[in-house]
């Protein structure tokens, strides 16, 4: 079985869309609605999430960069969160394919170390694994919370989340797995020199309790990319601020 891409939109510019951990494409049902008259966009349920959660493919991210790649035209990228891991690599090793990249909430490297203090506690992430073998519902329940800390709405974003998370089926534990490994291993710092300048970063400001601006405007110095951030916004700007996302993101579109 194939990854699932859903088609959406009818605009000139097309636009790959990638999701976080646990998650699956139709979270970005807010942002695709403010972008359908803009772009056509090829909206991506990763491996062992949604509609892909049996075609087998691994959640590492060249793999899966791959498979998109197969199944797309060239396109700029949008990744969220782990979702811009994916985008990252893809854009480092086929760049001829990705004609731009933006990376939404995302950051080179999840966990903090000596010389990034920019990044969450890697005792998070590994409590994240363990409760995930204890108690799976409660563990993403938990995740999801920390996804709309700083919104203006958090309850509300909270109970958009809960309804829109197991709405494709219940994500795999193995590629739940597969992710937090992602989120704890993966460093791509080193690597942000080799893209090409139409790289931006989308952060949300200080409201996001799992990726600081300060990663993404980091990230943006390293690959001389662009740096916004979406004020007032949690991690999920996209589903709060749609319109303030699109705002920013368009004219960058149209230039890239």
């Amino acid at each position: 079985m194939s990854l699932y891409i859903q088609t959406l939109g009818s605009g000139p510019t097309p636009l790959v869309m990638i999701h976080g951990w646990a998650m699956h494409g139709g979270i970005f049902a807010p942002l695709v609605d403010v972008l359908t008259d803009h772009c056509t966009m090829y909206v991506v349920d990763l491996p062992g999430h949604g509609y892909s959660r049996h075609c087998g493919l691994p959640l590492e991210p060249k793999a899966c960069a791959q498979a998109i790649i197969q199944a797309t035209p060239p396109a700029i990228w949008l990744g969220w969160s782990l979702g811009g891991l994916v985008a990252l690599r893809a854009a480092l090793d086929f760049p001829a394919h990705v004609r731009g990249l933006a990376m939404l909430c995302s950051t080179p490297r999840f966990v903090s170390a000596s010389d990034w203090p920019y990044g969450r506690e890697p005792a998070l992430v590994q409590q994240l694994a363990t409760d995930l073998e204890t108690d799976y519902h409660a563990t993403i329940d938990r995740f999801l919370a920390l996804e709309v800390m700083g919104s203006p709405d958090p309850r509300g974003d909270l109970n958009r989340l809960r309804a829109d998370v197991f709405s494709r089926g219940e994500p795999e534990m193995r590629v739940l797995q597969e992710g937090i490994g992602i989120l704890d291993q993966t460093d791509f710092r080193a690597d942000l020199v080799q893209l090409k300048p139409n790289t931006s970063w989308w952060g949300a400001g200080r409201l996001d309790r799992l990726v600081h601006p300060q990663a993404m405007q980091a990230a943006a110095a390293a690959s001389q990319g662009e740096f916004h951030v979406v004020a007032r916004a949690g991690h999920a700007p996209f589903m709060s601020h749609s319109h303030a996302v699109a705002e920013t993101l368009l004219p960058w579109l149209e230039n890239h």
